[in-house]
Protein backbone atom coordinates (compact mmCIF):
# COMPACT_ATOMS: atom_id res chain seq x y z
CA UNK A 1 0.00 0.00 0.00
CA UNK A 2 1.10 3.56 -0.82
CA UNK A 3 -0.20 5.23 2.76
CA UNK A 4 1.94 4.66 5.45
CA UNK A 5 1.06 2.60 8.73
CA UNK A 6 2.44 5.80 10.39
CA UNK A 7 0.02 8.03 8.91
CA UNK A 8 -3.13 4.99 8.86
CA UNK A 9 -2.62 3.96 12.97
CA UNK A 10 -2.66 8.53 13.59
CA UNK A 11 -5.58 9.02 11.36
CA UNK A 12 -7.81 5.44 13.12
CA UNK A 13 -8.58 6.41 16.33
CA UNK A 14 -10.15 9.71 14.86
CA UNK A 15 -11.93 8.82 11.74
CA UNK A 16 -13.00 4.97 12.96
CA UNK A 17 -15.79 6.78 15.40
CA UNK A 18 -17.24 8.97 12.33
CA UNK A 19 -16.93 6.64 9.44
CA UNK A 20 -18.91 4.69 12.23
CA UNK A 21 -21.37 7.32 12.68
CA UNK A 22 -22.10 7.81 9.37
CA UNK A 23 -23.17 4.32 8.35
CA UNK A 24 -25.59 4.38 11.36
CA UNK A 25 -26.93 8.24 10.46
CA UNK A 26 -27.30 6.76 7.45
CA UNK A 27 -29.13 3.77 8.16
CA UNK A 28 -31.44 6.07 10.62
CA UNK A 29 -32.19 8.75 8.42
CA UNK A 30 -31.05 8.67 5.16
CA UNK A 31 -28.81 11.15 5.54
CA UNK A 32 -25.43 12.22 6.31
CA UNK A 33 -25.12 15.12 8.58
CA UNK A 34 -22.95 18.48 7.42
CA UNK A 35 -21.61 18.40 10.98
CA UNK A 36 -19.86 14.66 10.81
CA UNK A 37 -18.81 16.25 7.11
CA UNK A 38 -16.75 19.23 8.70
CA UNK A 39 -15.49 17.03 11.58
CA UNK A 40 -13.85 14.57 9.59
CA UNK A 41 -12.33 17.67 7.42
CA UNK A 42 -11.25 19.11 10.73
CA UNK A 43 -9.59 16.15 11.87
CA UNK A 44 -7.73 16.18 8.25
CA UNK A 45 -6.61 19.32 8.47
CA UNK A 46 -5.23 18.84 12.31
CA UNK A 47 -3.98 15.41 12.65
CA UNK A 48 -2.86 15.34 8.91
CA UNK A 49 -0.14 18.42 9.86
CA UNK A 50 1.10 15.19 12.25
CA UNK A 51 0.42 12.38 9.92
CA UNK A 52 1.82 13.32 7.10
CA UNK A 53 5.04 15.60 5.63
CA UNK A 54 3.91 18.79 4.28
CA UNK A 55 4.07 18.56 0.86
CA UNK A 56 2.05 15.36 0.68
CA UNK A 57 -0.51 16.83 3.40
CA UNK A 58 -0.43 20.33 0.67
CA UNK A 59 -1.28 17.89 -2.20
CA UNK A 60 -3.86 16.49 -0.24
CA UNK A 61 -6.41 18.90 -0.86
CA UNK A 62 -6.37 18.89 -4.30
CA UNK A 63 -7.53 15.16 -3.66
CA UNK A 64 -10.86 16.89 -1.67
CA UNK A 65 -11.62 19.90 -4.66
CA UNK A 66 -11.39 16.30 -7.60
CA UNK A 67 -13.69 14.59 -5.29
CA UNK A 68 -15.87 17.41 -4.69
CA UNK A 69 -16.09 18.42 -8.12
CA UNK A 70 -17.13 14.52 -8.95
CA UNK A 71 -19.22 14.75 -6.47
CA UNK A 72 -21.36 17.53 -7.81
CA UNK A 73 -21.78 16.88 -11.17
CA UNK A 74 -23.18 12.96 -9.56
CA UNK A 75 -25.15 14.39 -7.57
CA UNK A 76 -26.39 16.83 -10.09
CA UNK A 77 -26.88 13.58 -12.32
CA UNK A 78 -29.19 11.99 -9.60
CA UNK A 79 -26.66 9.26 -9.01
CA UNK A 80 -25.31 10.03 -5.86
CA UNK A 81 -26.77 11.95 -2.58
CA UNK A 82 -25.43 15.52 -1.80
CA UNK A 83 -24.11 14.01 1.46
CA UNK A 84 -22.56 11.11 0.41
CA UNK A 85 -20.52 13.49 -2.18
CA UNK A 86 -19.73 15.94 0.68
CA UNK A 87 -18.39 13.00 2.84
CA UNK A 88 -16.77 11.53 -0.19
CA UNK A 89 -14.92 14.75 -0.45
CA UNK A 90 -13.72 14.79 3.06
CA UNK A 91 -12.68 11.75 3.05
CA UNK A 92 -10.20 12.27 0.08
CA UNK A 93 -7.35 13.56 1.68
CA UNK A 94 -7.20 10.35 3.29
CA UNK A 95 -6.29 8.18 0.63
CA UNK A 96 -2.90 8.03 -0.67
CA UNK A 97 -2.53 8.80 -4.53
CA UNK A 98 -1.32 5.05 -5.09
CA UNK A 99 -3.61 3.53 -3.65
CA UNK A 100 -6.80 4.25 -6.08
CA UNK A 101 -6.96 0.70 -7.38
CA UNK A 102 -6.60 -0.66 -4.21
CA UNK A 103 -9.70 1.84 -3.09
CA UNK A 104 -11.83 1.17 -6.15
CA UNK A 105 -11.71 -2.37 -5.34
CA UNK A 106 -12.00 -2.39 -1.59
CA UNK A 107 -15.01 -0.10 -2.53
CA UNK A 108 -16.75 -2.14 -5.19
CA UNK A 109 -16.39 -5.40 -2.49
CA UNK A 110 -17.78 -2.81 0.19
CA UNK A 111 -20.91 -1.52 -1.89
CA UNK A 112 -21.85 -5.23 -2.48
CA UNK A 113 -21.20 -6.29 0.85
CA UNK A 114 -23.58 -3.45 2.83
CA UNK A 115 -26.07 -3.58 0.18
CA UNK A 116 -26.69 -7.22 0.67
CA UNK A 117 -26.16 -6.61 4.75
CA UNK A 118 -28.59 -4.21 4.40
CA UNK A 119 -31.27 -5.88 2.21
CA UNK A 120 -31.45 -9.20 4.41
CA UNK A 121 -30.93 -7.28 7.77
CA UNK A 122 -34.81 -5.47 6.91
CA UNK A 123 -36.31 -8.99 6.31
CA UNK A 124 -35.14 -10.79 9.52
CA UNK A 125 -35.76 -9.69 13.33
CA UNK A 126 -32.81 -6.87 13.03
CA UNK A 127 -34.99 -4.69 11.88
CA UNK A 128 -37.19 -4.78 14.86
CA UNK A 129 -34.31 -3.64 16.90
CA UNK A 130 -34.74 -0.05 14.87
CA UNK A 131 -38.29 -0.20 13.40
CA UNK A 132 -38.21 3.44 12.86
CA UNK A 133 -35.12 3.62 10.46
CA UNK A 134 -35.88 5.25 6.75
CA UNK A 135 -33.57 2.97 5.26
CA UNK A 136 -35.67 0.11 6.21
CA UNK A 137 -38.46 1.63 3.74
CA UNK A 138 -36.51 4.16 1.36
CA UNK A 139 -36.22 2.15 -1.76
CA UNK A 140 -32.85 4.08 -2.46
CA UNK A 141 -29.49 2.27 -0.31
CA UNK A 142 -27.85 4.05 2.30
CA UNK A 143 -24.47 5.02 0.37
CA UNK A 144 -23.00 5.93 3.56
CA UNK A 145 -22.95 2.61 5.06
CA UNK A 146 -20.32 1.44 1.85
CA UNK A 147 -18.24 5.13 2.06
CA UNK A 148 -18.04 4.93 5.76
CA UNK A 149 -17.12 1.05 5.64
CA UNK A 150 -14.40 1.86 2.56
CA UNK A 151 -12.43 4.37 4.77
CA UNK A 152 -12.48 3.06 7.99
CA UNK A 153 -11.07 -0.51 6.32
CA UNK A 154 -8.69 1.53 4.04
CA UNK A 155 -7.03 2.42 7.32
CA UNK A 156 -6.84 -0.70 8.96
CA UNK A 157 -5.34 -2.14 5.99
CA UNK A 158 -3.16 0.89 5.89
CA UNK A 159 -2.10 0.38 9.75
CA UNK A 160 -1.04 -3.83 8.85
CA UNK A 161 0.06 -3.04 5.22
CA UNK A 162 1.11 0.14 4.71
CA UNK A 163 5.20 1.29 3.74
Amino acid sequence: MGISAFSALVFLPFVLPLCVYVTFSDMRDMRIPNLIVVVLFLVFAVVGLIALPLDAYLWRYVHLLIVLIAGIALNAGGAMGAGDAKFAAAAAPFIHVGDLRLLMALFAANILAAFLAHRLAKHTALRSIAPHWKSWTNPKFPMGMALGGTLALYLCLGVWFGR
